[in-house]
């Protein structure tokens, strides 16, 4: 597939868990373990798909989330341990795809990352 998927949390396991199933399916993954971290990459080297935590050090990803949204229809899925109806809909009103809670199946996730990378390619030709 060679897509480019970044992928901020700060927890280590978790990052390297995602890149370990999304590696399986021919994604090549970088981990940040900020979501300023991710921001400076993106403006930089763009990518074809982000996963973002929503609590992290510095700016949460909410925060991210919208300073990616000025620039840029990228797909973003959010995966986070704020589980409220207020935070699922700020997220999705904000712009994300889908809002993931932990824990979650990263079977589950692979799928939705598959599914959303489709439908972005039928948009854009």
């Amino acid at each position: 597939m060679d897509k480019l998927i970044y992928i901020a949390d700060d927890d280590d396991n978790i990052r390297n868990l995602l890149k370990s199933f999304l590696e399986r399916e021919s994604f090549r993954c970088i981990g940040f373990p900020t979501g300023d971290a991710l921001l400076a990459a993106y403006s930089d080297s763009p990518c074809d798909l982000v996963i973002l935590d929503v609590m992290m050090p510095g700016h949460d990803g909410f925060y991210i989330l919208k300073q990616i949204r000025k620039t840029s229809n990228v797909p973003i899925i959010m995966l986070t341990a704020k589980d409220s109806d207020a935070d699922y809909i700020q997220s999705l009103d904000l712009g994300s795809d889908d809002y993931f809670t932990k824990p979650f199946s990263p079977v589950k996730l692979v799928s939705k990352v598959k599914s959303v990378l489709k439908r972005q390619e039928e948009i854009t030709g």
